[in-house]
């Protein structure tokens, strides 16, 4: 494990600290090290001797980014001098010098890999060490799913993305072309808020509605469908079960029901107080009698989280053009209001 850096956030920080964020994906790491700042930390991501690797991303000699730099069997070589990191931070050689000085070494933070997400420790001066495992994701380990994934950038907080996740009222206006469906029966939705701790779960039922384009190219619906949608907000990911069944074939509530699935994962995370990664994956049931459609969900799921990533940048904009105006809340604002407290509360404590 690695020691306390003296530059370790303090209990200012702006984020919740002492938990697992998420930093990419496995399948990111190739031959080429990859530049990434999160909550306010630049930071450069690599793979090492099959192992997940995050070094400050400076090089303690001239400053240039150690991302700039290239990847041997022996760690990270900096671009413009030679000197070469190893996963611990620390300079393991000086080219056309035989000595190294003792504080040539960098930040090294601590990574996992778990089911193909990587995730970062981020703890307080009191945790610098992680105090748990990072959190498992069967999904993408379980044989009757396939899944893909991708990566967003966005300017606007982490926060206003949170807003739209546990908020899928916004679907029938927003997704037409693809999850979308009648934008009445989305905000008329049977829905439900449960909250646990530093946790929230969001339930809507939408009983015999028609079915979305994206789920009609996946699965031989006949007409119309009972959908669900299960949001699972977690403080640094959420994780969303929805899908539809043949309207009264099974009840909406069973955790075994069948018709067709579409479970994702969204890690949330920080890059500074106004800009943000967006890291998902979404998973799919093949239906047993159609073609694999996994690559049409998930190109459909891409343009979906396209479109509101265009909203949400709209909004956080418009949120500074106006800076101060009042706002109103209506009733599908209860689970996003909710989030935002446990982060004040979580981010006050510190």
């Amino acid at each position: 494990m690695n020691a306390p850096h003296p530059n370790m956030p303090e209990s200012s920080s702006a984020f919740p600290l002492d938990r697992w964020y998420v930093a990419g994906f496995s399948w990111e790491l190739s031959d080429k090290p990859i530049a990434r700042t999160i909550l306010g930390h630049p930071l450069v991501l690599f793979r090492m001797a099959e192992k997940a690797v995050a070094l400050e991303d400076r090089c303690c000699h001239k400053n240039l980014p150690l991302s700039l730099g290239t990847l041997e069997d022996e760690g990270l070589r900096c671009g413009y001098h030679g000197l070469l990191f190893g996963a611990d931070g620390a300079c393991k050689e000086v080219p056309g010098q035989l000595g190294i000085p003792g504080k040539a070494r960098v930040r090294a933070y601590e990574v996992r890999e778990r089911d193909q997400i990587l995730w970062i420790w981020f703890g307080s001066s009191e945790h610098p060490v992680p105090q748990e495992e990072p959190p498992g994701y069967w999904v993408h380990k379980d044989p009757q799913y396939k899944f893909g994934g991708g990566v967003f950038h966005y300017e606007a907080p982490y926060q206003v993305i949170h807003d739209n996740l546990l908020d899928l009222s916004h679907l029938g206006y927003v997704h037409l072309r693809t999850i979308g469906g009648n934008a009445r029966v989305h905000m008329e939705a049977d829905t439900k808020i449960e909250q646990e701790g530093e946790t929230i779960r969001v339930t809507r039922y939408m009983r015999d509605s028609e079915p979305p384009p994206t789920y009609s190219a996946a699965w031989p619906f006949s007409g119309s469908v009972d959908r669900w949608q299960e949001i699972d907000f977690r403080v640094t990911h959420l994780l969303i079960w929805a899908g539809a069944m043949e309207p009264g074939a099974e009840s909406l509530s069973d955790p075994n029901r069948g018709g067709f699935h579409i479970r994702s994962f969204h890690g949330v995370t920080p890059e500074t107080e106004t800009s943000a990664h967006y890291f998902w994956t979404v998973a799919t049931n093949p239906h047993p009698d159609m073609q694999d459609v996994t690559e049409i969900v998930r190109s459909q799921s891409e343009l979906t989280f396209q479109e509101d990533k265009t909203v949400i940048e709209a909004q956080y904009r418009n949120m500074l053009r106006f800076s101060g105006a009042s706002t109103v809340d209506v009733h599908v604002d209860v689970a996003p209001n909710r989030a935002r407290r446990i982060i004040d509360r979580l981010c006050s404590r510190r």
